[in-house]
């Protein structure tokens, strides 16, 4: 081949590429230091799963498929570009072990052709996608359309490059006869170097030499010997010069697309790994705590006596503020769209777009590049570490803030606020939390951290939020719910039931945690009065906390508020582990999704310590124990709908499905595509049963729809929000009459009852005849 040319090509090549990488290292450098290096075996378990299996790519078809092949095609043609690369500088090397003849030379060459055309297959899918059928999720851009041409050519010219060479194989030995002058004439000298990998092989010839034709040969290149076949009848001159044409165009594409990367949405073949590598590993419902309500108070204070308050790392104000794996996040984004697509709010049109959240931070990242590239980032303990060390917080969050300004930079970066500047608040507040867009996401890149950092900002720091938010954090604060009614009506909705409080009875096994909605919403009041008729039927020797129970914080937390959330919290714990003390409450089950995720997840970092079990999971554990027995039929069709919070958040999917099919009578259908993971929200999460919707396609009105659309004749749900959101849905399409929307444990209590249930606060109890109205 050219050995200069060649050292030119991968000199020049590789030094413009690690050029770029440095830059796209020196901005990683702008965010703050997060500990993503422990637990290594749960993080390779990761990268199996997600990098490798790609088992988020089955969401969607065939595109899922096509970028498998792709992928594991340049796995396995990645040796085949080091091989190229090599006889560049030395005509016969084939890597020591991948000679024509050798064994494992014939398996990859094999793997290599079949790979190809896979590859090939791949990439007209997504041509398909760009340009017969557009997908709206996407970005349709020139650059796609770029690198899927580079990646196709890439493999053509492969091929060509082996149909040429084993053509001009069976055509040497009677063109170039050893000791003629025709031998020592350049024609010959340039088929000698192509064909000197075969030479250098063990017996010195490839089959397709030894058969003397170019025929097609399935094993061990079937790509290469059809190439050879449609060549075959070329003069050797033009076989040299595709063989040649096929080699530098694919030594030189290679290093063309490795350029490429950095600057274009497939920068994720480098960090996609990586990120997936680093991931958040803690549950999936835990949010990043800020501290304790004492230390909140110390920085908010500190916070406050600063020129700039938002310069504060109190959460998220400006691009300094956020962690070098956010940015991971950044480079890693396909901008596949599948993350909006699944989007409640942006389902509904709401300004909120996943995708273009994180392509705006992005960007303004890419736009100051040169100034934070100027600047000595250095990773190390931030404000958190500092008072968890017992620092001064005041005199950390200034020097915090100082080094967000910039105070070590040649060339100045003027620190913007990220909202509104970059993005505009409804953004943000058009979030349900429901992590459909991190279900979504093939790279497992998070959205929700960063929205509800963004939301601490504006309300601890700016105070500003939706002024329909200003109530119900003044009522959690006084009244500890988020409706403003009086403590001393918590338990009133267990009047007639004979329920005993752990101030009564501090030994009880289980805690019947009951949530604000179900202790003050008259139609979720039915749910805590059914679960715990199910309960007293098994037998389980349970209590409430009545006046003692106090809201969770969850509307607090995933609102902004985490002050407030830290005091709800605080007050909480004591109460629960004041009674663990006494020997009582080892297990909490509690029927909201909200209380469930709170209490497990997130509670723990506040010194909680329990077994916390979702009210469909403790029942269905209690049919399978035959203590509690469905008898009577509910006849009909059942719909289940997913709450975010025990789905998605907690991977409670089979539970309620198998309670309803335990149930004699009852149909279980799904929506066609809407359901378990791919759930649609009903909208009251994230704080949003307390907002008001952007605009008027409602997002509980598109949930209810979805499920309607089954033919059924209940909508069954395991969260007292969602039932609340439905049962809107269905009244705002004047369906209530003819369709039901009941609680998992109602359903149940109706089949397992001998006795119509009965009690002064159920005007109107639910009986097994007009459940589902029989078909």
């Amino acid at each position: 081949m050219n050995p200069a040319v060649m050292l030119i090509l991968l000199v020049g090549a590789l030094a413009v590429f690690f050029w770029s990488a440095l830059r796209r290292w020196q901005l990683l450098r702008v965010g703050k230091f997060t500990n993503r290096f422990d637990r290594i075996p749960e993080r390779i378990s990761a990268v199996l799963r997600y990098a490798f299996v790609q088992e988020k790519m089955a969401y969607y078809q065939p595109a899922g498929w096509a970028h498998k092949l792709i992928f594991f095609g340049f796995l396995i043609l990645l040796l085949r570009t080091l091989v190229l690369w090599g006889r560049g500088f030395d005509p016969s090397w084939n890597l020591f072990v991948l000679g024509p003849t050798q064994p494992l030379g014939k398996v990859y060459e094999f793997a290599k052709d079949v790979f190809a055309i896979l590859v090939l297959i791949g990439t007209s899918v997504f041509f398909y996608y760009r340009l017969i059928k557009p997908q709206k999720r996407m970005t349709l851009s020139g650059e796609a359309l770029l690198i899927l041409g580079i990646i196709a050519s890439m493999m053509i010219a492969d091929i060509v490059y082996d149909g040429a060479t084993l053509a001009l194989a069976s055509k040497q030995p009677g063109s170039c006869i050893a000791g003629t002058p025709a031998s020592f004439g350049t024609q010959c000298r340039a088929i000698a170097k192509l064909l000197a990998p075969f030479a250098a092989s063990a017996d010195g010839a490839h089959a397709a030499v030894a058969s003397g034709h170019p025929g097609p040969s399935w094993f061990p290149s079937p790509a290469g010997s059809l190439m050879s076949l449609l060549l075959h009848r070329l003069p050797p001159g033009a076989l040299i010069g595709f063989a040649h044409a096929g080699f530098w165009a694919h030594s030189a594409l290679v290093l063309l697309f490795l350029n490429i990367l950095p600057y274009s949405k497939h920068f994720h073949i480098i960090t996609a790994i990586p990120n997936v590598f680093f991931k958040d590993l803690e549950p999936r419902g835990r949010l990043e705590p800020m501290g304790t309500a004492e230390q909140l108070v110390d920085k908010l204070t500190a916070a406050s006596e600063l020129p700039d308050p938002t310069k504060a790392p109190v959460g998220l104000a400006k691009v300094e503020h956020l962690t070098w794996k956010a940015i991971v996040d950044f480079y890693t984004c396909t901008e596949c769209g599948r993350c909006s697509d699944n989007c409640p709010a942006h389902k509904t049109g709401k300004i909120l777009s996943p995708k273009h959240l994180t392509l705006a931070l992005r960007d303004h990242l890419y736009e100051h590049q040169p100034e934070f590239a100027a600047q000595e980032m250095q990773w190390g303990p931030r404000v958190d570490d500092a008072a968890a060390a017992g620092a001064d917080v005041a005199a950390n969050v200034e020097r915090a803030a100082d080094e967000a300004e910039g105070a070590r930079r040649p060339l100045q970066y003027n620190p913007v606020d990220l909202v509104p500047e970059i993005l505009h608040p409804d953004v943000l507040w058009g979030c349900t939390t429901c992590r459909a867009c991190e279900e979504q996401c093939p790279v497992l890149i998070s959205y929700v951290d960063k929205i509800v950092s963004m939301r601490r900002n504006l309300v601890m720091i700016k105070n500003e939020f939706p002024h329909e938010l200003q109530k119900p954090f003044q009522a959690m604060e006084v009244n500890g719910n988020p409706w403003n009614l009086s403590r001393m009506d918590r338990a009133a909705w267990s009047d007639g039931l004979d329920i005993p409080t752990f101030a009564d009875k501090p030994t009880a096994e289980v805690l019947y945690w009951v949530g604000c909605a179900a202790s003050y919403d008259d139609r979720a009041k039915k749910i805590a009065r059914a679960t715990a008729r199910l309960l007293k039927q098994a037998g389980v020797d349970f209590a409430i906390l009545g006046q003692e129970e106090c809201c969770t914080g969850d509307p607090a937390r995933r609102a902004g508020n985490e002050m407030l959330f830290a005091m709800l919290a605080e007050s909480n714990a004591a109460v629960l582990n004041s009674y663990k003390e006494k020997g009582g409450m080892k297990t909490v089950v509690t029927a909201c999704p909200h209380c469930f995720n709170t209490l497990k997840n997130e509670y723990p970092d506040f010194g909680v310590k329990l077994e916390i079990v979702h009210h469909t999971d403790f029942l269905m554990g209690l049919i399978a124990s035959r203590r509690l027995v469905p008898k009577r039929p509910v006849e009909g069709r059942i719909v289940f709908h997913d709450s975010c919070y025990l789905g998605r958040y907690n991977d409670v999917y089979e539970s309620p499905r198998e309670i309803l099919r335990a149930i004699p009578g009852v149909e279980l259908v799904e929506p066609d595509y809407w359901t378990k993971t791919r759930g649609l929200c009903c909208g009251a999460g994230g704080a949003q049963m307390w907002m008001e919707e952007q605009n008027q396609n409602r997002v509980n009105v598109k949930r209810t729809l979805q499920l309607v659309d089954t033919d059924a004749k209940t909508v069954a749900s395991a969260c007292p929000f969602c039932m609340t959101m439905l049962t809107d849905g269905l009244k705002s399409q004047n369906l209530e009459d003819r369709i039901q929307q009941m609680d998992v444990a109602e359903l149940l209590d109706l089949s397992c009852s001998d006795d119509k249930p009965t009690s002064p606060s159920d005007e109107n109890p639910p009986r097994v005849a007009d459940a589902v109205p029989a078909e």
